[in-house]
């Protein structure tokens, strides 16, 4: 399997930032707003995105973790390890990933943010957009678009979780 790095650290710290950029841009109430993380590495990310707002803006934006494991359509079951620490009602809602590819777990993310409430709008933060969409969803919010064939992977790296920051594709020979 080869694997090169597509995104280097630096690279992926300007498209966190050109993120944070325009959610500023586009949300002038940052009031109203609440960052929600998709377990695991984009609750990193909504992590990094909060902390950003707070030192350019000057406003602690709620942050939840959403589990979309028990919402999947192709795997059932598990404890939902959710923790959403507001109430999502009438709030505008940034669900923040990693990777968008099928449009399954933003699907499923949906589903467990119904499930607790009716935001006023729910908004989509994607570091890399890889396309080979199966559903009609399309992020609001993207840091990098890769286009990748079926057959590659794309693997995000974060300090926090794997010691360093790049974006890794891997082909299968």
């Amino acid at each position: 399997m080869r694997v090169k790095e597509v995104v280097d650290d630096v690279t992926l710290k300007r498209a966190i930032t050109r993120i944070i950029y325009e959610i500023m841009e586009r949300n002038k109430d940052l009031d109203q707003l609440a960052l929600v993380g998709i377990k695991r590495r984009g609750v990193y990310l909504a992590k990094r995105i909060q902390e950003r707002l707070e030192q350019l803006e000057g406003i602690q934006i709620p942050l939840g973790e959403l589990d979309t494991n028990p919402f999947r359509d192709d795997q059932k079951g598990g404890e939902d390890t959710s923790v959403i620490p507001f109430d999502v009602d009438k709030r505008n809602l940034i669900l923040v990933d990693d990777v968008l590819y099928t449009g399954r777990t933003i699907r499923a993310a949906i589903d467990a943010l119904i499930s607790r409430g009716r935001p006023n709008k729910v908004s989509l933060a994607v570091l890399v957009d890889r396309g080979h969409r199966e559903l009609p969803i399309r992020p609001d919010y993207v840091g990098k678009n890769i286009p990748t064939s079926s057959k590659e992977q794309i693997s995000v790296q974060l300090t926090e979780l794997d010691g360093q920051d790049c974006v890794l594709l891997s082909e299968s020979e």
